[in-house]
């Protein structure tokens, strides 16, 4: 007999076999002999009360023997000799779209600009070593696209948009840890994230599909409205009736190509704001309330969200016991993000603080056309590169001086290892957004007590949230409306929201190619 039941126990409980069965047994009332095994389906932490819970949905096995499922990859046939589809980038969308064409049998040929994932490192080291920031791999280019080096995290809310079961199951079935499949807030981490990664370009290439890399498109070939192919920097050209763009938030060659070919591109809003790093304890004290967390509970994250004037002013990718990372992908600019690495046992946590933008704020920029967004962030990416001194250094300050408008006489060491810059942020954000910020953040001090405090620091500008354009598509085809068989695809093209959201709208695209 399966018996499935909803319980909170207390964090050292949740994390002892021995003593989650006795407060099992208690529950159901059956003794501990005749219960074979306790299955945790989901977990997630309470920290409303000043005595933290852990919430379990378990599945358990009385006088039945448990028999562990293995998660396996579906049947993908060899697609050598198929029908090919291109697909630009190798992001999530994009290896996620590859997997599903093999699966239903079609030939996937994947065109990344960057390198290989594990190639992709040196270039990362020379951004916070050197300064030098190579515009085809870095942290938002290369194989496994932006998310790889920045974090892993697997949240979303896009439930309704697809199945998120298959693709944390995907995953599982390419070497991530099964636990993806029950905490509330699932993450793989930066350290190992790569070779799942590797495991799925293997299995593309395996079965017959194609990964080129250093690859960039520079063109696409369209004939009577109808896609044809693509050009690539390297003189290569790719035929095909089918692409599927899969370039992430920040290939703005990509959407100047588009803009100049006359293919309909859309200004979308997004959210631009600071990165800002307090120490994991601190963070834990205020979430946890309790001065140390010990050793049987995660790093605490926190999420929050406020109004300011009619604004959203909230937490992004909050990243607990982990770094900030330099992200710019050209020379000249500064770009801020986080990421923790598996066991999130690093001493500092960081959370992008941003502000929603509307179409109105772009209107200084309106002479760019749908591109005004785009110029939005390189004119503030681009200030702070000044700002900073021409190096990968970032424009920081305390987090009180900055509420307070005043620059920081000295910036402490922060995880942020290309270094800082002391600045007032108000030289480098416009008005409207720092301001905004400082509200905020008064706010989030009255509702996290000990969160408004100078010892945390301000890093800026946190501005690449989500793309800053979106591509139009059928809402049924999901073709361009313009050009027959291409497909606009993920995070970059306006789709998407994060590593799950866009394996399943990589996925869409695929099936629609495949006529599902």
């Amino acid at each position: 007999m399966q018996k499935e039941i909803n319980i909170q126990v207390s964090p050292e409980v949740a994390a002892t076999s021995q003593l989650l069965l006795q407060k099992v047994s208690t529950n159901i009332s059956i003794p501990k002999k005749d219960i074979n095994h306790v299955q945790i389906l989901k977990r997630s932490v309470d920290a409303r009360q000043k005595n933290i819970k852990i919430n379990l949905r378990l599945r358990i096995f009385i006088g039945e023997a448990f028999q562990e499922q293995e998660i396996t990859l579906p049947n993908y046939k060899d697609v050598s000799n198929a029908r090919e589809v291109i697909i630009v980038g190798a992001g999530p969308a994009g290896l996620f779209a590859a997997l599903r064409l093999i699966e239903g049998g079609l030939k996937p040929i994947v065109l990344e600009r960057g390198k290989d994932v594990k190639a992709r490192r040196r270039d990362l080291v020379s951004i916070i070593r050197e300064a030098e920031v190579n515009p085809d791999s870095n942290y938002c280019f290369g194989e496994g696209g932006a998310g790889t080096y920045s974090d892993g995290k697997l949240y979303t809310r896009s439930k309704k948009k697809g199945d998120v079961r298959k693709i944390l199951n995907l995953f599982v079935g390419f070497g991530a840890t099964d636990q993806i499949l029950v905490e509330a807030h699932p993450h793989i981490g930066t350290n190992k994230l790569p070779s799942i990664i590797s495991a799925m370009r293997e299995k593309i290439i395996e079965h017959g599909g194609e990964v080129h890399f250093n690859t960039k498109v520079i063109d696409f070939k369209i004939k009577n409205n109808a896609f044809e192919g693509v050009k690539t920097k390297n003189g290569t050209n790719f035929n095909a009736k089918n692409m599927i763009l899969a370039t992430g938030h920040s290939a703005r060659d990509i959407f100047e190509l588009l803009y100049f070919k006359g293919i309909e591109i859309e200004a979308k809003p997004f959210a631009l704001g600071v990165r800002v790093e307090h120490t994991q304890r601190l963070i834990d004290k205020i979430q946890y309330k309790c001065e140390d967390r010990g050793a049987f509970l995660p790093a605490a994250p926190y999420a929050i969200v406020k109004q300011v004037e009619g604004r959203g002013v909230y937490s992004f990718c909050m990243c607990p016991g982990g770094v900030i990372a330099p992200c710019a992908t050209n020379p000249g600019e500064v770009v801020t993000n986080g990421w923790s690495p598996s066991r999130r046992d690093r001493d500092t946590s960081n959370s992008g603080i941003v502000v929603e933008l509307t179409l109105k704020d772009f209107a200084p920029y309106a002479k760019f056309g749908p591109l005004a967004g785009v110029a939005l962030q390189k004119s503030i990416e681009q200030k702070a590169w000044h700002l900073a001194g021409e190096t990968q250094k970032v424009p920081a300050q305390r987090l009180v001086d900055f509420v307070e408008g005043k620059q920081s006489k000295d910036i402490p060491e922060t995880s942020y290892k290309a270094g800082t810059t002391s600045i007032e942020m108000g030289k480098l954000l416009p008005s409207f957004i720092h301001e905004s910020l400082k509200a905020g953040f008064k706010s989030f001090g009255e509702s996290m007590k000990g969160y408004l405090t100078n010892e945390a620091v301000i890093h800026a500008p946190e501005s690449r949230t989500s793309s800053p354009v979106r591509i139009p598509r059928d809402k049924q085809t999901l073709e361009h409306p313009q050009v027959k068989g291409f497909y606009p695809c993920g995070e970059g093209a306006g789709y998407a929201g994060g590593i799950i959201s866009a394996a399943i709208d990589g996925e869409k695209c695929a099936e629609r190619i495949l006529g599902i």
